[in-house]
Parts: C-alpha cells; sequence; structure tokens
C-alpha cells in the first residue's frame, strides 16, 4: 500500500504563486512516474504534470505550460508543484498520485494510488 499526502494548497491572489508538496511512503519512490491532476466543481479530473520516475522527463498540461513545473526529490520521497502567475481558472482541488510505470504518463486509468487533495483557489 502506498500513502500519498499532499500540502501546500491555499487561497491566493491572481498573479501569486503556490508550491504543492506530496509526500510518498509504502513503496521504492524512486521507481516510479508521479503526477499532479486537478478537478474543479462540476469538471472532470485532469492531468496538470507529471514526471518520470528519475525526475528528468516531464509533461505538462497546455493549460499551465510556462507557469507551473514539476519537480521530484527522490531522496525526500517528494513530489512537487511549484504553480505561478496563478490564474482563477486554476481553482480546483489537486491530487497528487503514483504511476504504475517508471516513466511519464498522462491518463488517469495509469496511475494506481491517490492522495486525499488539497484546495487551490486563487482570486481575482
Amino acid at each position: 500500500q502506498v500513502q500519498l499526502v499532499e500540502s501546500g494548497g491555499g487561497l491566493v491572489q491572481a498573479g501569486g504563486s503556490l508550491r504543492l508538496s506530496c509526500a510518498a511512503s509504502g513503496r521504492t519512490f524512486d521507481n516510479y512516474a508521479m503526477g499532479w491532476f486537478r478537478q474543479a466543481p462540476g469538471k472532470e479530473r485532469d492531468i496538470v504534470a507529471a514526471i518520470n520516475a528519475n525526475g528528468r522527463s516531464t509533461f505538462y498540461a497546455d493549460s499551465v505550460k510556462g507557469r507551473f513545473t514539476i519537480s521530484r526529490d527522490n531522496a525526500k520521497n517528494t513530489v512537487y508543484l511549484q504553480m505561478n502567475s496563478l490564474e482563477p481558472e486554476d481553482t480546483a482541488v489537486f491530487y497528487c498520485a503514483a504511476g504504475s510505470r517508471s516513466w511519464v504518463t498522462f491518463t488517469r486509468e495509469e496511475y494506481i494510488y491517490w492522495g486525499q487533495g488539497t484546495q487551490v483557489t486563487v482570486s481575482s
């Protein structure tokens, strides 16, 4: 069993920044890709960013390219999402997820463990 615990969400004004963290435990962290998803009210849970096992390959949704950065520290079993230039449209619950493979994947079905989510609210 894998446990994922997100932190760092909150309320921020448009143009501001937040850094989300996801601490993982329960399996060999650096063998698997990690991802961040988000779900706004009434919408599906969509990929935001993903990173492969060794941190050298990343994927970003078009809506966040140039604003968000995903990274990981395998020594700390932690993955991060640095979010800059936040917009009201970024308001959502953000979820950390652990993949079933080492390479970058961006479909929900390829992520097998999920955190409880952290709320990000961006005011205009």
